[in-house]
């Protein structure tokens, strides 16, 4: 049932009228204004008030508001699979613009922020996950090796965040994510890519730490990302902040227009 719902959606947007993702305007998928608006300008680090304890350094392509929420909405609740592409170059984006943190003689090693199972099982698609896949499809293509990491899933029931403020956000996500027995053996025995721009099997070696980064498509409050980093973090037996700023970075597709504002100088 589930292929079958991809393979509609898919098909769907091939003989169906398109329109805009960002506004709306007829016969383009995304147009030239609202793809500027993703990755027009260079990936920013940002940092939500407050910053969450344990959460990396954060650098996203660009303000969760108008067409950059309506592209981002479109591709996660409505099945506009054909919008990974562009988000995905938007993501590359905020992950090339930390490549020159120190550890950075390693792989680029993708980690999604995971899904709740209902959550993907409703949506017919994992859409961090496939924003993901196009990141390092566009990151291999520039010659930077990449790949995707499923490392982390969720250990037990969260609430809905609609709704919550940041400390209760934190709260609700506190111990929720944990590394898959596969990832935790990985980061622990280090690991290394075969190749330099394809993604080929993975070998051991020693992992560089700076080269984890976390991803998702949007930053609000921070808890996510915090709560990834200390997932990873306690599998390499780091602190809740030494992840910080050894373990792991993070990068997102959009933050709110706050997060911007408190980095602007």
């Amino acid at each position: 049932m589930r292929i079958a719902w991809r393979a509609w959606q898919e098909l769907s947007g091939l003989l169906l009228p398109v329109a805009c993702a960002g506004c709306g305007r007829p016969r383009t998928e995304l147009c030239t204004a609202c793809g500027a608006a993703l990755h027009g300008a260079p990936a920013r680090l940002v940092r939500p008030s407050p910053r969450p304890p344990g959460l990396p350094a954060v650098y996203a392509a660009a303000p969760y508001e108008n067409a950059v929420r309506a592209v981002l909405l479109a591709h996660k609740e409505r099945g506009a699979l054909g919008l990974a592409g562009v988000l995905g170059r938007a993501l590359a984006g905020c992950v090339r613009a930390g490549e020159g943190w120190p550890g950075d003689a390693g792989p680029l090693l993708l980690v999604p922020v995971p899904s709740a199972r209902s959550s993907t099982a409703a949506r017919g698609h994992d859409p961090v996950r496939r924003i993901a896949a196009a990141a390092a499809r566009d990151l291999r293509r520039a010659g930077l090796p990449a790949q995707v990491l499923p490392l982390l899933r969720q250990r037990r029931a969260v609430a809905d965040q609609s709704g919550l403020g940041a400390r209760q956000r934190r709260a609700n996500l506190a111990g929720a994510l944990e590394l898959t027995a596969g990832g935790g053996r990985l980061l622990q025995h280090g690991l290394l890519q075969a190749g330099p721009t394809q993604p080929g099997p993975l070998q051991r070696g020693p992992l560089r730490h700076g080269r984890v980064i976390l991803v998702d498509d949007l930053l609000t409050t921070g808890s996510t990302l915090a709560e990834a980093a200390r997932a990873v973090g306690e599998a390499v037996g780091a602190g809740r902040e030494s992840s910080v700023h050894g373990v792991c970075r993070a990068a997102v597709v959009a933050a709110s227009p706050t997060a911007f504002e408190i980095n602007r100088n």
